[in-house]
């Protein structure tokens, strides 16, 4: 199914212009314990609804975004980049 992500520089684009990078989620500390690397690195949510998620202009302006999407329709409820304040 495609579906449209809006680039905050770039606008509205198709989906294959993106590259997923995966769920936002905090990032352990560096002197966490292994099994909590592990977890982050190899453990998704995959939940079912809205999903903060990564996404890559790999197309356009070569930017990394964060969008919220629902996984079921794959309707993209907002999106903007990393370092902007996102309410």
């Amino acid at each position: 199914m495609s579906f449209q992500l809006r680039c905050p520089q770039c606008g509205p684009r198709s989906v294959y212009e993106f590259r997923f990078g995966g769920e936002v989620r905090q990032r352990p500390l560096p002197d966490a314990a292994q099994e909590e690397w592990y977890r982050y690195v190899h453990t998704k949510k995959n939940q079912a609804g809205e999903q903060m998620e990564w996404w890559f202009h790999r197309s356009g302006c070569r930017q990394w975004l964060q969008a919220v999407r629902n996984t079921i329709s794959n309707e993209v409820k907002r999106t903007w980049f990393p370092d902007e304040d996102n309410e």
